[in-house]
């Protein structure tokens, strides 16, 4: 077998069997077919694409080249939900407790964020004490005892996908439905969960821009589930404006503890609720939707859910009094109110420009090195739909004197204010099952 020849075989459109498919994976790892011929694969596949074979064939090489996570010693059905990211995503923070405290294990590892917001492990980060890494004995034990943890991913998961995602962003080939479907469930396989959930945003803040890219993708990942054994739901969400309030890192995580007392902002709470109640239906906890979502209502209003957060704070000793004291988290210096320059209804936030400018404040970093600061950010006070006057406050700025200017500008020219009212788009967009 020659990689050449495989090359001309997808470049001709062509079916490329699992050993074939090893046999590429496998040697790129090994350092045996170098980047030229890597790279020309790549774009083969960007032009003639995958089917849902080579699909799973591809997820499954990438899955096996490092660490599989054995999820055996913990007890019940293990669940877990992956985001294609956001402005203002902190869903697992509320997910992730509300599933447990239904029934469900949740062994999440999660990644920090690299460009417009920290990821869910920075978010993480800024309760005083939280700890992202733990033994494996831990891990087990602390799913076992209050149904979930939240820890940073080994080092050995999937390194082949890490060696194709460079290669990628460098020749592109970022874009291809398949290798994108294949990238995502290759390390959510390699997580152990039985189920899986995935948000797969959609709009200007998102990855996919558009209804259409988005259900693709989500196709195309639901079917790699299946083809690899693990029941697999998408659900599309909007993302044509930041998710919640709130943007940055601890500011994050008090929106979600707010949630999770029963008080978040309205698009957020709508969203973590039906991503749970997909989540208990996936665990066999509920007979349907219906029955799932009063489940999920039931342990936020008797606050069930809200001790579970406690609780894995608590194991992974950080400073559970902040689900009480929000000052435990600091403060930013200043915090800057940003106000309209013109009269109407808002009828859209880019969502990336809000992002941005957080990034630019610190509240995400452009390098792996780069430093986070915690308690900076952005709070989005105006919503799409909502009349806008001369001089109102949209946004206040949460700043330690990074950047201020420049942000303030960002986040005049996100929000786009029109003369007649809009009519907001609905949270869930579609589910894929």
């Amino acid at each position: 077998m020659r990689a050449v020849e495989l090359i001309e075989k997808k470049r001709d459109g062509l079916s490329l069997t699992q050993k074939e498919i090893d046999f590429l994976i496998d040697g790129y790892v090994k350092g045996s077919i170098p980047d030229y011929q890597m790279s020309a694969f790549l774009m083969a596949v960007m032009f003639r694409g995958l089917n849902d074979l080579e699909q799973a064939y591809l997820t499954n090489a990438m899955l096996h080249s490092g660490e599989v996570i054995d999820l055996s010693p913990v007890a019940g059905v293990k669940v877990d939900k992956h985001s294609t990211g956001g402005v203002g995503d902190k869903t697992t923070l509320v997910v992730a407790p509300i599933v447990a405290a239904c029934g469900a294990k949740l062994a999440k590892m999660s990644g920090r964020g690299l460009g417009h917001t920290g990821g869910t492990l920075d978010k993480l980060e800024s309760i005083p004490g939280y700890r992202i890494e733990i033994s494996s004995a831990d891990f087990y034990k602390q799913v076992n005892e209050i149904g979930l943890a939240v820890i940073g991913q080994t080092a050995n998961i999937t390194p082949a996908d890490k060696l194709l995602y460079s290669l990628r962003d460098v020749t592109g080939t970022v874009q291809s439905v398949g290798l994108i479907a294949s990238s995502i469930m290759s390390k959510k396989l390699a997580s152990g969960a039985d189920k899986i959930l995935l948000d797969v945003k959609v709009g200007s803040g998102a990855f996919m821009k558009t209804k259409e890219d988005a259900i693709e993708l989500a196709k195309a990942m639901v079917a790699i589930g299946k083809n690899t054994g693990k029941e697999t739901v998408a659900v599309l969400t909007n993302m044509d404006e930041p998710l919640g309030s709130a943007i940055g890192n601890s500011l994050e995580v008090i929106e979600a503890i707010d949630t999770l007392k029963g008080h978040g902002p309205k698009d957020f709470m709508e969203l973590c609720f039906a991503l749970s109640s997909e989540l208990v239906l996936l665990a066999g906890l509920a007979k349907d939707i219906k029955e799932a979502s009063k489940m999920v209502e039931a342990v936020i209003a008797d606050k069930t859910a809200l001790n579970k957060l406690r609780q894995m704070i608590t194991y992974q000793k950080g400073n559970p009094n902040v689900i009480d004291d929000y000052d435990i988290f600091g403060t930013a210096k200043h915090k800057i109110k940003v106000l309209s320059r013109k009269d109407g209804y808002l009828a859209h936030v880019d969502a990336m420009n809000i992002g941005t400018a957080a990034m630019k404040l610190g509240a995400g970093r452009q390098t792996k090195e780069e430093a986070i600061d915690p308690v900076v950010g952005i709070m989005i006070q105006k919503k799409v739909g909502m009349k806008v006057s001369i001089g109102d406050t949209i946004a206040i700025i949460h700043s330690n004197g990074k950047n201020e200017e420049e942000a303030y500008e960002m986040i005049i020219d996100a929000f786009h204010i029109e003369e007649n009212k809009i009519t907001p788009q609905e949270i869930i967009i579609d589910i894929v099952r």
